[in-house]
Order: C-alpha cells, then structure tokens, then sequence
C-alpha cells in the first residue's frame, strides 16, 4: 500500500514511516493538515494517518476539508491517530467529521495496520450507501465543543505547570540564599584561619631570631676564643653549626617574606613588566657571578599588578633558572610572552638547566617543597610558594613545564589593563 501519514512531530513521522516501511509499504510524509491536502492533490494514496493537533490545519479539519472536496482522494480512508484526543466525544467528533478509525498512540504497528484495513473497509462501505453529509452547522459546534474542551485542558495543565515552576524556582532561590549564606560564612572563617596562620608564622618566625642569633654569636666566640686549641675534627663541628645556623636564617627570612606577601596591600596599577625585568635582573647578578649566562629577552607588555610583589615574582624565577642552570655554559635564559586568553597576559621565564620530572609538578609550588637534594641545589623551598601566592592573590595562574635535564619553563599570567575607549 502507498500511505500517507501526516504529524507535525519529526520523531513520530521518522518512526511511524520505519515502521510501515519495514512491512513493506510506501509511505509519503507531511508536517501538518494543509500539506497533506496540497499532497493528496497530487497523489493518489491507499490511505491517510492523521495526527489531530497539527498547528495550521488539524486532523478533524482535515478530515472535513477532504470529505468536502471533488479531489480523487475524497474518499480516502482516514485513520486519526493520536494521544492528545481520548474521549468519548471526541471518538464522535472525528466520526462525524468523516474519519474512519479512531486510534490511540502510541500503538503496535501491528494495531496500526489492523486500523488501517478497518478503515478502508469502512471507506467502501460509506461510498456504496452514498450517505448524505453531515449538517455543516452541526460539525462546526461539535468541533468548536471540542477545540474549546481541548483548549481549557491545556490551559489547566499549563496552570499547573507554572504552579509546579513557580514553586521549583522558589526553591531554588532559597538553596541559592542558603548557599551564598554559607559561602560568605566559610569565606570569612577561611580569612580568618589564613590570619591567624599568617600571625602565627610571622610571629614564630620572629621569635626563632632570637635564639638563633644567641647562637650564631657563642659559635663565633667559641671559635675566636679557643679555636687555635680545638682539633680539626672540634673546629668542623663548629662549622657545621655556623653553616646550620646561617641554613636556618635563610628560612626564617624566607617564612617572613611569605607571610608579608599574604598580609601586604595590594595596590593594582598599570605596571610596565618590561621595566621590572631589568631591575629582577640586575637584583639576580651576584648569583650568576663567574658564570656565563646568556640572556634571550623579548619586549614584555604592561600589565595590572602590585609592582613590588611582581618584581619578586621575576626575581624567585629568575634565581631559580640561574641556580638550576648551573653547570652549563653557558646558561641560557629566555625571558619573553606566551599567547594566552582574552584580557590576560602570560610571561614565560625558560632555561637549560637540570629540568624535573613532570609526575611531581603538583609538588612545586607547595611551601617546603622541593624536587632537587638540598645537596644538589640549596634552596629553602618558599620562593615558588610566595610566587604562586602573589600571582593569584593578583588574579592570575602559575604553572610550568619541564624535563628532565632538559630544563624548565615556568608560566604567569596576569590580567591585562582594561583600555577606557
């Protein structure tokens, strides 16, 4: 059989047809009752099925347009096919308007043939006994009864809908109000703690100068004092304890330092990076003192910062390339910009020295991390956690990329100044 089968919901149309087809039928497609009646106009079909609720023309006009027609297909056996349409009235309704079968979706395809023959049988039997159609009055008021019926059920269903929305939305707005109150809450008690943390490291920090300077200073009395009668072995001793002391001091200025980076004010102004590099630069000199280091730089932008704690950013990466490049010659160093996203700017600092293993990269910029032997490489383990500290407190990431023997690059960004235009 050739069948047409009218429904304005692609998926049902793509089903219905693999259905019929796969039974062997061929099937021809229209998205609502106005296309299928400019179809059957141009082709002669076995039969129609019809959805009901079609926008421009729906399946009970439908049917009543080709019922009234002088087209070949106006006897065309019709089966409405639906799941919006159920009752008793509205079985009626579509007998009246000249449908031959009533169908409820979705249904076997097996149950959809069976309604199909039913309905061409029904077609030979309406077209023998010639009956005469239906008063034109009386459709209309059964279709209007119906499309009004219809009409107060969606808008009943629709009303309760936007009352189940607005109640859905209501709650959401008050998880939404409860999840900004705790946020704020475990925001402020994090502030909190990092003070507290903060005050602590400094003040513990400060506390331990005093006995260390204790001992640094009878170390060096006791070496002036009875050194020419100690035995080399006594006199190494003491230098182990002056070389810890000074080890200790280090750290100690070092916690200071972070501590001061986390508590200082930020003042965000255009900053001129290119300007900050020559001053990291020349405050890195001693360290490559006696070494040939070669510096690559490219002209760096300007970006929105906090001048004094971007130099030390540039100063912490900058020492580490030295040290970690030391024993090459020479030692290059690449200083330069890296593409980044929108309204940011990156800054790539690279050299050629010892390089580390990328599986311990989440390590790198925790405080007291570090990668190398401290007999490798001295170091206190708190520049790369102070410059990750700096550069997100100022809005921006810090990352790196390495292998090993093969050297480092590390990355920051920073936001770049919004132009007033």
């Amino acid at each position: 059989m050739t069948l047409l089968i009218a429904d304005d919901s692609p998926v049902n149309l793509k089903l219905l047809r693999a259905q019929l087809e796969a039974e062997g039928h061929d099937v021809l497609e229209a998205r609502d009752g106005v296309e299928a009646l400019e179809m059957l106009n141009r082709e002669c079909v076995d039969a129609l099925i019809s959805d009901i609720l079609m926008p421009r023309m729906d399946g009970y006009r439908l049917c009543r347009e080709i019922r009234r027609s002088a087209n070949a297909n106006a006897g065309v056996p019709i089966v409405l096919y639906t799941a919006t349409y159920s009752s008793a009235s509205d079985r009626q309704l579509a007998e009246t308007v000249g449908a031959d079968f009533f169908l409820i979706k979705p249904a076997p395809i097996a149950d959809i043939l069976s309604a199909v023959n039913e309905a061409r049988s029904k077609s030979r039997q309406r077209q023998k006994s010639s009956a005469e159609p239906s008063d034109d009055s009386y459709v209309l008021e059964q279709y209007s009864v119906a499309l009004v019926r219809k009409l107060e059920d969606k808008n009943g269903e629709l009303q309760d809908a936007l009352v189940v929305l607005n109640a859905a939305q209501e709650h959401v707005l008050e998880l939404n109000r409860n999840l900004e109150h705790r946020v704020e809450q475990r925001t402020a008690a994090l502030r909190a703690t990092n003070r507290e943390l903060e005050a602590f490291s400094y003040s513990v920090s400060h506390d331990l100068r005093a006995p260390l300077i204790t001992i640094k200073g009878f170390t060096q009395l006791l070496n002036e004092g009875a050194g020419p009668q100690l035995s080399p072995e006594h006199r190494q001793l003491l230098q182990f304890i002056v070389s810890g002391t000074k080890k200790m001091g280090q750290i100690i200025e070092a916690l200071l330092q972070f501590a001061r980076s986390s508590d200082s004010e930020l003042g965000l102004v255009e900053v001129d990076l290119e300007l900050l590099l020559d001053d990291a630069i020349a405050a890195t000199q001693a360290d490559a003192c006696g070494r040939r280091v070669k510096w690559q730089r490219s002209r760096l932008p300007k970006a929105l910062g906090d001048a004094t704690l971007l130099r030390q950013v540039l100063v912490n990466l900058l020492g580490n390339a030295i040290k970690y490049t030391r024993g090459r010659d020479p030692a290059i160093i690449e200083v330069g910009t890296h593409k980044g996203r929108q309204h940011e700017v990156v800054v790539f600092v690279r050299d050629n020295g010892s390089g580390f293993d990328m599986h311990h990269a989440h390590k790198l910029f925790g405080l007291f991390q570090r990668l190398h032997p401290a007999s490798e490489f001295e170091g206190t383990g708190v520049g790369l956690a102070n410059a990750h500290r700096i550069v997100t407190r100022l809005g921006g990431a810090i990352w790196a990329e390495a292998e090993v023997g093969r050297g480092a690059t590390f990355y920051f960004s920073l936001p770049i100044v919004e132009s007033s235009d």
